[in-house]
């Protein structure tokens, strides 16, 4: 039971993202390696419903934890399955894939071999490549190297007597060039042995190589002005960079490269490993780093850094980075990139340590709710510079439009959630016309005046919806009050997501993940769509009350008993004249049905 809670605690955490997953054992061996558009939705459904093959239950029990790989799209997953199952080959992948088995690429073992696929793995010397997940792939695998070495594809025993007796004779393939003839031995063995070296080279991945002896024999031919054999070299190495492009997780000319990238907390450091070789992701790690002394996201990689590079025995000499660091690795190179592709390979890498945060970040909501509202206060204590937590927000918003019925609302968070009950709505009674400002020193000052004679416990941070003209406003109601620096103040600009402090003229910008800006945004937000609620029905109820103020000789006292009673102006116009005597008395329903009279009369023609 302790297993299967474990896994549902797992599910509940994995985001709703493209990606690789890998089923884990008791042992932490890998089960089996898959891909997913939803990584969410497709682990679960692992774990959700009865399974019909009897493999597919077996490896459900046998499923201890699971690991997952963010990617970019659903392709990139797709590429790194394929990569991932050829590094580790687990055991479920080559017999459980939708009741059938991957297709492989075969180099077989015999005099002149052929290249082929297939289903079977026989063991007799031949080499297998993948399995590949992807019948499209393999296919345009084959077909690039089939475009690019004119191997054979008959079955015939290509002896060394056989040949020398003339046993064979060409075919159709070699009237069309896809063949050079080996069995009328018109290719020699020799050569034709560097063609499946160079296709065993690139079925690895070893792209460099190919292209430079590609490139060399093109040079030779030109030079030798050999212009048909030097541009069907050139067509050969336009096909493998137009496979590799389509191929490949990474950009090849990233080269052999380690990636270490970290994003942290308050609490915690997620530093994320990518060994990436030939332009592929061959393994991905996050390591978790508490923090004892609030060090520095650099400070973190500095620790990380060795301890990875043993763990998985990387020799890499070329290190990407997403901090600058000091750490000196004898015949190591560091980087921080900018731009281009290694910059999207840390990025790739930043997106893995991301998501292993929010994992780690939504399990803890779901079993400790009240650690996870602690981490969130005092990461806005950090990232809002406060001197204490806020765990008493208060936001103001102003409604009008062109200067009618103004009105302002203030909503409250605690504990980084909204406290409904404590809202409330501002009627603006000193200001007139349009002047937002002055609405804003206003109902700031009402709110905090009367808390006080009141004897309520003040916030601990005000939010002002707008920018340094409204926070200006507020903080003159608070002097007023002689409340300037015992509350914590700022506003927050729409366009931008500014935050502006008093006195400081140069906004602070937050991550637009950050969960301080996402509480703040969420507050702005409640306000708003409080404040334009309230300012709303002000204006329909003054619209209203606008139709029956043309009665003549009714006040407002009675226009209100009349709202109440018939709730509308259209009310009023269907009710009896018995319903009008009742609710306001026969002289005032007299008037009350004369305007009715004379506002339905239609003109006569």
């Amino acid at each position: 039971m302790e297993r299967l809670d474990r896994i549902k605690q797992l599910l509940r955490t994995l985001p709703e993202k493209p990606g690789v997953y890998k089923h884990l054992d008791k042992d932490g061996g890998i089960l089996y390696i898959g891909k997913a558009k939803n990584l969410k939705k497709r682990v679960s459904s692992y774990f959700s419903k009865t399974h019909d093959e009897a493999r597919l239950r077996m490896l459900v029990r046998r499923v201890v934890s699971i690991d997952v790989i963010v990617t970019e799209t659903e392709y990139d997953a797709l590429l790194l399955e394929n990569t991932l199952i050829k590094q580790h080959q687990p055991w479920y992948n080559i017999n459980l894939k939708d009741g059938k088995t991957y297709p492989w690429i075969c180099i077989k073992k015999e005099r002149f071999p052929r290249v082929f696929s297939t289903r079977q793995r026989i063991e007799d010397g031949s080499e297998y490549f993948g399995p590949y997940p992807s019948g499209r792939m393999l296919g345009t695998l084959l077909d690039l190297i089939r475009q690019l070495y004119p191997l054979r594809t008959c079955a015939l025993n290509l002896s060394e007597s056989a040949v020398d007796a003339g046993k064979y004779r060409v075919c159709l393939e070699y009237q069309m060039h896809n063949c050079l003839g080996p069995c009328e031995a018109r290719q020699t063995e020799a050569a034709y042995m560097e063609d499946i070296a160079s296709v065993r080279k690139l079925l690895k991945g070893e792209w460099s190589a190919i292209k430079q002896r590609l490139h060399g024999q093109m040079m030779m031919h030109a030079a030798k002005q050999e212009f048909e054999l030097a541009q069907a070299c050139k067509e050969k190495l336009d096909h493998l960079e137009k496979y590799q492009a389509k191929s490949t997780v990474l950009n090849p000319a990233v080269g052999e490269v380690d990636v270490y990238s970290v994003i942290d907390d308050v609490e915690y450091g997620y530093v994320n490993f990518l060994m990436v070789r030939e332009g592929a992701v061959l393994q991905s790690y996050t390591l978790e780093l508490k923090k004892k002394m609030e060090e520095t996201p650099a400070e973190m990689l500095e620790l990380a850094i060795p301890e990875i590079r043993l763990r998985f025995g990387s020799d890499a000499k070329m290190l990407l980075l997403s901090h600058d660091v000091e750490l000196d690795l004898a015949g190591v190179q560091f980087q921080v990139p900018q731009r281009g592709d290694k910059a999207a390979v840390v990025a790739l890498s930043q997106r893995n340590a991301r998501a292993q945060r929010l994992e780690r970040l939504k399990n803890m909501q779901i079993v400790d709710p009240d650690r996870h509202v602690n981490r969130i206060l005092a990461q806005m204590k950090q990232d809002l510079r406060l001197s204490e937590e806020p765990q008493h927000i208060e936001c103001f918003d102003n409604s009008n439009i062109q200067g009618t019925h103004p009105v302002s609302a203030c909503v409250v968070f605690k504990n980084a959630k909204p406290a409904k009950k404590e809202y409330r709505h501002f009627n603006v009674k000193t200001v007139q016309g349009p002047d937002d400002f002055a609405t804003m020193e206003e109902v700031v000052y009402r709110r905090y005046k009367r808390m006080m004679d009141e004897g309520q416990s003040l916030p601990q941070l005000i939010l002002i919806d707008g920018g340094k003209g409204q926070l200006s406003a507020a903080v003159e109601a608070l002097n007023k009050l002689g409340l300037r620096g015992k509350i914590a103040i700022l506003g927050i600009a729409k366009r931008l997501e500014e935050l502006y402090f008093p006195g400081d003229s140069v906004p602070l910008y937050l991550d637009k993940r950050s969960e301080t800006l996402k509480v703040l945004q969420q507050a702005r937000n409640e306000a708003h769509r409080f404040g334009i609620t309230f300012h709303r029905n002000k204006r329909s109820k003054a619209s209203i009350g606008s139709a029956l103020e043309a009665i003549p000789g009714v006040g407002p006292a009675t226009i209100e008993v009349l709202l109440k009673t018939f709730k509308s102006a259209a009310g009023v116009k269907r009710a009896s004249a018995e319903a009008l005597e009742n609710a306001v008395g026969p002289a005032k329903a007299k008037k009350v049905m004369a305007w009715v009279a004379e506002t339905s009369a239609k003109p006569t023609t």
